[in-house]
């Protein structure tokens, strides 16, 4: 297994503490379910389990971030009860910084109301622990998303393994949908108070939704507003992760083998992709596979 170089995620922003996506926790009521489905999928094996206080918690890493697999215990309140109302799903993001106080101040002065700093410490069966530092925001000053800075102790990521070969696996994360009723809104929290690089704002009136694309390190956070429905202060919402692979045909025929409903392989709406969809199996989280750069299909 190698470690994660730090020139992978070191990608600081001129106006922003931010220095990209660290991890995406996804609640389960199943741990044992979900990182089976996972593994499944990813084609690659947790690179860590442990136990957080109540939570129990299995950990993929990707390139460029990791999915945190948690199956909460009756604290924290907020994720018990969304497991027991919507039975789990993409619940938070959490964004990497290399000053947590700092940022935390930053923030702070940008309108972004922050808990203070907390250490979290995750330890695995045999012993062995994890060490990290969290602030989590208010939803109230997120429009609804569950959004939090990590601070890592600086013990090197180490890649989850691959279960077959890195050609069928997952390597990164591209990106990750949020839905939203205010594009506005989204442009002012995550690109004035975050300080991430909106690089794409476009809307077609074919597909009846204006997407805009912030950049957070080496993967993007996606909105996807709806043009028909009328601009109002309701919650945003997390929705689908977009995952990048080496070869998709080969992904696809690894994740169909292992029982999954996937779709054929296809042309993407940006040139040079190749892409399918994972329709059902994966615990909360719509898919989509992304091929980079690839030959047009004949």
């Amino acid at each position: 297994m190698r470690s994660i170089a730090r020139h992978e995620t070191d990608y600081l922003y001129a106006d922003s503490m931010i220095s990209g996506l660290d991890h995406i926790i996804v609640l389960t009521a199943d741990l044992d379910a979900a990182v089976s489905a996972y593994t499944a999928v990813l084609g690659r094996q947790p690179a860590w389990r442990g136990q957080e206080g109540e939570a129990r918690h299995a950990w993929f890493q990707l390139a460029n971030i990791a999915i945190d697999v948690v199956c909460p215990g009756a604290q924290p309140r907020a994720m018990r009860r969304r497991v027991d109302e919507e039975g789990g799903g993409v619940y938070g993001l959490g964004f990497a910084t290399p000053d947590l106080a700092e940022t935390h101040r930053a923030l702070g002065r940008r309108g972004v109301t922050l808990y203070d700093p907390a250490d979290t410490v995750s330890t695995a069966a045999d012993g062995a622990t994890r060490h990290w530092s969290i602030a989590v925001m208010s939803t109230k000053t997120t429009a609804g998303v569950q959004l939090f800075l990590v601070q890592n102790d600086g013990t090197p990521r180490v890649l989850s393994a691959a279960v077959a070969d890195e050609a069928s696996a997952v390597s990164e994360l591209d990106h990750v949908v949020v839905n939203s009723v205010n594009a506005d809104r989204a442009v002012a929290i995550y690109g004035g108070r975050l300080g991430l690089d909106l690089r794409l704002d476009r809307s077609n009136a074919d597909w009846g939704v204006r997407q805009l694309f912030f950049r957070c390190g080496t993967a993007m956070v996606e909105f996807g507003v709806s043009l028909k429905a009328p601009v109002t202060d309701a919650p945003d919402r997390l929705g689908g992760l977009a995952w990048r692979v080496n070869d998709a045909d080969a992904a696809r025929a690894r994740i169909a083998a292992a029982g999954f409903d996937v779709s054929e392989v296809r042309k993407g709406r940006k040139p040079g992709t190749r892409v399918f969809t994972l329709r059902s199996g994966l615990p909360g989280a719509p898919s989509l596979f992304i091929q980079q750069n690839a030959e047009p299909l004949a």
